[in-house]
């Protein structure tokens, strides 16, 4: 009895396990404000490029096992998720561009994830403000945030299988962090 009492437990958490998917929001690191070119190539500042390996070690600390990581295509953005993934050991050829997010407002975050392969669990996601702010307060009803500062991070659990049923799942707020927190 012991033996099946173990079994269908050790089944029960592989099962629930298997239903969640989390998302990591993150927001881009510090650009340089003093950069005059296009925006799209706006690059990180010296304190962008700091804050980006300190948020990469403390989310490194929450022992996550991040599947994958999707990005804007903008400088500012892909330099913050090459950051991470460099923190992470993983290859910058990892990460997958995508160029809906540059600047996207929340629909378009929600139609972005729902494409998600199924085989990530975990993503990891680095956009732009204002549409990451109303993508994050949109996730939750017990926790709004007023501004996504710079290289902040904030993570969800969602009670799928499937990334396409993300919009009307059922969502937990895990966890909010930012470099001055």
């Amino acid at each position: 009895r012991f033996f099946v009492c173990c079994v269908l437990l050790n089944f029960i958490y592989i099962y629930k396990n298997c239903l969640l998917k989390q998302l990591i929001i993150i927001r881009h690191a510090k650009s340089d404000q003093n950069f005059w070119g296009n925006d799209f190539e706006r690059p990180l500042n010296e304190r962008g490029k700091s804050d980006a390996v300190s948020m990469a070690k403390r989310l490194k600390n929450k022992q996550l096992n991040i599947d994958s990581w999707a990005a804007s295509r903008a400088k500012r953005a892909r330099k913050t998720a090459e950051a991470f993934t460099e923190t992470f050991n993983i290859a910058a050829d990892d990460i997958i561009f995508i160029s809906a997010l540059y600047h996207a407002p929340a629909e378009v975050f929600y139609e972005v994830v729902a494409a998600f392969s199924d085989n990530f669990n975990t993503v990891a996601l680095f956009s732009h403000n204002p549409g990451i702010t109303y993508f994050v307060n949109s996730l939750v009803s017990d926790v709004k945030v007023d501004n996504m500062p710079t290289c902040a991070m904030f993570a969800i659990k969602a009670d799928i299988i499937h990334w396409g049923g993300f919009v009307n799942a059922k969502k937990d707020f895990l966890f909010f962090d930012y470099p001055k927190k």
